[in-house]
């Protein structure tokens, strides 16, 4: 985390729909509470797209967020049919910023089905991998692919990501939710990477959950949680999850840190519904703002910011539509960041103060490679083709292209399920693509770019090949996984 200094540049992106209306909220409160922060205002998000840039970010923005290195952003719409990527998966990816952090904590004054319970823990995603690293094919018309990209790298950042946020919030433990009870070599390299990283975090409790388990820990018994660590998709869904135990999506802050920039955003939309009626919720993008104070070093700002922020919930004098209840009033955005400015310097009640340290933000090497097998050995190669042939009719006709080469057919699969030769009667539907594994015949020979060539060449005379994996041994252990049926 930066260090604190006389004042702070931040690149503010307004955002589009309710965006600047949030977005002016938090400004106001911040400079009530002279909080020493230079604004550089830029653009992303509809606007943006609708000129025709295709990732929804100005190269301004992105030259600013590099000076800055720290940015506020308000929600970001993504426009249907046309620009490219989400301009919020555009800004991580440019920077980085591999970490996203989502607090979950009980409210005051705001009702929902768990209050009383205590809840308070943190969700940290890992922001940038997994299937969210938008690698898709249609490898048929029929029948389409999304790679889920895990790396040592990544995980092990993100794993001590978690830890060091438990030791800067004074947390007891850290819970990794994988699904490596399936997914054994995605997942389950996350899972292994989070126990190696345990060790180095000895006063730090660690468990692990199948994820699905922990989605249901959550709605049942959510106060045994303290941090959550899991890969993209599954971060994306529970924290989603999590923010409806406290109350809602428009209660829920998060950071996107990396090594070289922190965007601070609410998990919100843009709500283009309500845009410009003064209804909307500056609560999310408020709390968003605090955890950059902490970011900046501005741990005695950011706890007065907060508590203002408590406080007019806890009083419930003045709240916006969806926080009203109960016969109360509703006010307006404005009226309600005018009471949090009333309430700086005051602390709530019912609130149990949580101290925070400065993050510190986890070193792991830059060099490509993090692992290096002692051993790598050959076993054979997986090549997905393109048919409509049954398996029993493909089977024969494989297994004569490539004889006299140093490996052999060893069974096609469809979907995960081996299907030739079909000993155990496998009944699946099939589908236009199909799985050709091949073995080496001897293990240990040498498996040639040129023998891989030979192969597609030979298969192409029955059937369209459309993508190719080579199958390792690396320090003996398969570096792939079996079919269902395979022995």
């Amino acid at each position: 985390m930066a260090a604190k200094s006389s004042s702070h540049p931040v690149t503010l992106i307004p955002g589009d729909g309710i965006g600047p209306e949030v977005v002016n909220a938090v400004k106001e409160v911040l400079a009530a509470a002279e909080v020493p922060i230079v604004w550089e205002e830029r653009y992303a998000g509809a606007e943006v797209f609708k000129k025709g840039v295709g990732s929804g970010v100005l190269p301004e923005t992105v030259e600013s967020i590099r000076r800055t290195k720290c940015a506020l952003k308000g929600p970001l719409e993504t426009p249907v049919g046309y620009g490219e990527k989400s301009a919020n998966v555009t800004l991580r990816k440019y920077f980085e910023t591999y970490g996203n952090i989502r607090p979950v904590r009980e409210l005051p004054g705001i009702r929902t089905p768990y209050s009383g319970r205590g809840i308070d823990f943190v969700v940290v995603r890992e922001n940038v991998e997994d299937l969210y690293a938008g690698i898709e094919y249609l490898q048929t018309p029929g029948v389409a692919q999304a790679l889920k990209i895990v790396t040592r790298k990544g995980s092990e950042k993100i794993c001590r990501l978690a830890f060091e946020l438990a030791r800067a919030e004074g947390r007891k433990k850290v819970t990794c939710a994988t699904k490596a009870n399936i997914l054994k070599i995605t997942e389950g390299l996350f899972k292994r990477v989070f126990e190696e990283v345990s060790k180095d975090y000895p006063e730090i409790a660690s468990d692990h959950q199948i994820v699905d388990n922990c989605a249901h820990q959550m709605v049942m018994r959510p106060e045994q949680f303290d941090v959550v660590v899991m890969t993209n998709m599954n971060g994306d869904i529970l924290s989603d999850l999590a923010s409806a135990l406290i109350g809602g999506l428009g209660f829920a802050p998060s950071a996107n840190l990396g090594e070289d920039a922190a965007i601070f955003e609410a998990v919100h939309g843009s709500a283009p519904q309500i845009a410009g009626k003064d209804m909307a919720n500056p609560t999310a993008l408020l709390s968003s703002a605090v955890l950059m104070l902490r970011h900046l070093g501005e741990l005695k700002a950011a706890q007065t910011v907060e508590n203002a922020l408590l406080v007019t919930m806890e009083e419930g004098k003045v709240l916006t539509a969806d926080m009203a209840g109960g016969g109360r009033e509703p006010s307006g955005t404005k009226a309600y960041a005018k009471e949090v400015i009333k309430n700086l310097g005051a602390a709530p009640k019912s609130f149990p103060r949580r101290e925070h340290k400065l993050l510190k933000m986890p070193v792991v090497s830059h060099a490509p490679t993090l692992v290096k097998a002692a051993d790598r050995r050959p076993m054979g190669v997986d090549v997905f083709v393109e048919t409509d042939m049954s398996p029993g009719v493909l089977g024969p006709k494989i297994e004569a292209a490539v004889r006299g080469l140093p490996l052999k057919l060893a069974q096609i699969s469809n979907r995960g399920a081996k299907v030739y030769p079909n000993e155990l009667g496998v009944e699946s539907d099939p589908v236009d693509c199909a799985r050709l594994r091949f073995k080496m015949t001897r293990e240990g020979d040498a498996l040639t770019d040129a023998v891989v060539m030979e192969v597609l060449s030979r298969v192409s005379s029955y059937a369209v090949w459309v993508h190719v994996e080579k199958l390792n041994k690396f320090d003996g252990q398969p570096a792939f996984t079996k079919d269902a049926g395979e022995d």
